[in-house]
């Protein structure tokens, strides 16, 4: 007889919540349930009520506990249901709030938000009923969806872009959040459009959607979070962010007195009411740093520690030493510049190697930036090395803060390893070893005996090849120069440089986004398509990327004689930013990514005839 043994593992670990349900909108004089709903069981005693000025409790507390047990591939769940409820009156018409209330579950305390109740204040018996009549009256004339639409106020559904600053210096961050706001039933959204910051460099952070209750204007939403972004403005002046734009489909019920049954009732019916919503155009003042910075200032904006030190104070010539720098704190730090450091010039200095760590929240990044100068001394010495200098701006001040290391003292050695070399080495400070050579193998021995000499052939100068080579020589020295100085007057144009490079770079994006569209990763991919159209709209024609925007492009591109081109190189621009965010797929990835190649492929033609 086999007997069969099920092992079943109940889970526990599930994330403890604690919430308020309470309605967004009551009228004054009526009662209402405000239930406080918990997944575990409490502590005995450990539940502290709130607040509750503005009501009446006319009943309460009354708890309920309830749990739940499922067994799925034979692992059990357990889930507890713990409520206390009160019924409220509200005392008069206005915005009310519930205050925090506190339980502790295993010793752990949790709280519930403070949460804001809007009273409506009591209508007349008389209006409501004439309403009533009304409504019957006109319901024969009037289409359901009419009345649908109709019963959406204009202030039932907002979408607002909120920034934490509306006046910044360049550099300094802004938190720039997109809700929407509802006192309706939401069921769902499209074609969403995200604005371009034009003149900030964005990132977007990784936010909790919500909903969270919130007041706007007197009146209680429930608030969702579309999407949030750390802002640093590029450039100075008034700078504009473009609207947003959402569809919404909001759910409304309407009665329906026609099929209206006296003993079943019912008479209803849900209708997807559509609204297009648009946020107002938001400017930001950005202010220019003031005058007279110092020469250590390179744009840093924020607050700062530096820490600098040398890796040795004795090291032999020809040796590798170097200086280790760490800048921490919060602010721009991104952008944040290697600060300059000045030697000898017996010292080479090479490339500096930079390490961070950055994290990003909603108040700006934190964290460190570390820069390495690897050098090497070549002659021996006593040397002070002159103090690391940096500047950031300091915006709560509104001044420049300069940090500055100490002097660096080294000593520098003899070369111990070429004082070892074998006999007949020559060593000279400050002489690369690979210079050094042995001697006594250039001196032949003299010959003996009565020289024979004669004329054996024409010499080298009386030749024509002699005189050829001379010419030859002079033409390619004349090539040589005036390529070098074309070469060196390019490389001064940097616009023309630019240029240049703008396909090669547009190219190598593209083969990034290519990579991307193989893994499927649709969001990285539309972001490297951006990077790769903008980068080369800004390389092509000078245009710097803070200053690019749609109306330019097109503006640019049909001055050129690219009229076609304009229009579809800024619809694919808006096809990558609606592919960003919305989630539904409108487009194919491999459209989008055909038509950017072939679009850049014909401005290409274009502009270089």
């Amino acid at each position: 007889m086999l007997t069969a043994v099920a092992v079943f593992v109940a889970r526990a670990d599930e994330k403890v919540t604690f919430e308020l349900n309470a309605p967004m909108i009551v009228t004054e004089g009526e009662a209402f349930r405000a239930e406080f709903a918990l997944n575990a069981k409490p502590d005995d005693k450990s539940f502290v009520p709130p607040s509750f000025d503005g009501f009446d409790v006319l009943a309460g507390p009354a708890t309920s506990q309830g749990s739940s047990i499922s067994i799925v591939n034979g692992s059990m769940t357990k889930s507890i249901n713990y409520s206390i409820t009160y019924v409220l009156l509200p005392q008069r018409s206005g915005e009310l709030r519930i205050g925090e209330a506190e339980v502790a579950v295993d010793g752990v305390t949790y709280r519930t938000r403070q949460t804001p109740i809007e009273v409506r204040a009591a209508s007349g018996q008389g209006q409501g009923a004439g309403a009533t009549s009304g409504q019957s009256r006109n319901e024969s004339n009037e289409s359901l969806e009419v009345r649908a639409g109709n019963q959406i106020g204009k202030e039932d559904v907002l979408l607002r872009l909120a920034l934490s600053r509306r006046t910044v210096y360049k550099g300094e961050p802004i938190r720039a959040t997109l809700k929407l706001y509802s006192r309706v039933n939401v069921a769902g959204s499209e074609g969403a459009k995200m604005p371009a910051f034009n003149g900030f460099w964005s990132q977007q952070l990784d936010v909790e959607q919500g909903p969270f209750r919130e007041t706007l204007n007197g009146k209680v939403y429930e608030a969702y979070t579309i999407a949030e972004y750390l802002l640093y403005p590029q450039q100075s002046g008034r700078l504009s962010i473009e609207p947003s734009e959402l569809t919404v489909f909001v759910q409304v019920v309407v009665q329906n007195s026609r099929n209206y049954d006296p003993f079943f009732g019912g008479g209803r019916e849900i209708y997807n009411v559509r609204r297009a919503l648009r946020t107002p155009e938001v400017t930001v003042d950005v202010k220019e740093f003031p005058a007279g910075a110092p020469a250590s200032f390179t744009g840093a904006v924020g607050r700062y520690t530096m820490e600098a030190k040398l890796s040795t104070e004795s090291v032999s010539a020809n040796s590798a030493a170097n200086i280790d720098v760490r800048i921490a704190g919060s602010g721009n730090l991104k952008f944040m510049q290697a600060p300059s450091l000045t030697l000898p010039s017996s010292f080479e200095l090479y490339d500096t190697k930079t390490t961070e760590q950055i994290h990003t929240g909603a108040n700006g990044s934190t964290g460190y930036r570390s820069f390495e100068y690897p050098f090497i001394p070549r002659a021996e010495g006593e040397y002070t090395l002159a103090p690391i200098e940096f500047t950031y701006f300091n915006p709560e001040s509104a001044q420049y803060v300069t940090l500055r290391s100490e002097e660096f003292s080294i000593s520098v050695m003899p070369d111990t390893k070429a004082a070892g070399a074998p006999s007949g080495t020559i060593v000279s400070t400050g002489v690369r070893k690979e210079d050094v050579r042995l001697l006594g193998s250039d001196i032949r021995f003299i010959k003996l005996g009565r020289p024979a000499l004669r004329h054996n052939v024409t010499p080298l100068v009386l030749s024509p090849l002699y005189w050829a080579i001379m010419a030859a020589m002079v033409l390619i020295a004349v090539v040589v120069f005036y390529a070098l100085r074309k070469r060196m007057r390019d490389s001064r144009n940097t616009a023309l440089v630019h240029a240049r490079r703008a396909n090669k770079v547009a190219v190598q994006r593209f083969r990034k986004a290519a990579a991307y569209m193989k893994e499927q990763n649709r969001r990285a991919f539309y972001e490297e398509m951006l990077r790769a159209l903008w980068g080369y709209i800004s390389d092509r024609f000078n245009i710097p990327v803070a200053d690019l925007t749609k109306e330019s492009i097109r503006e640019e591109l049909s001055r050129r004689g690219a009229i076609e081109q304009a229009h579809e190189i800024t619809e694919i621009i808006s096809m990558c930013e609606e592919a960003q965010y919305s989630p539904v797929a409108t487009t194919t990835m491999d459209e989008v990514y055909g038509k950017g190649i072939d679009v850049v492929s014909k401005i290409e033609s274009i502009v270089k005839k």
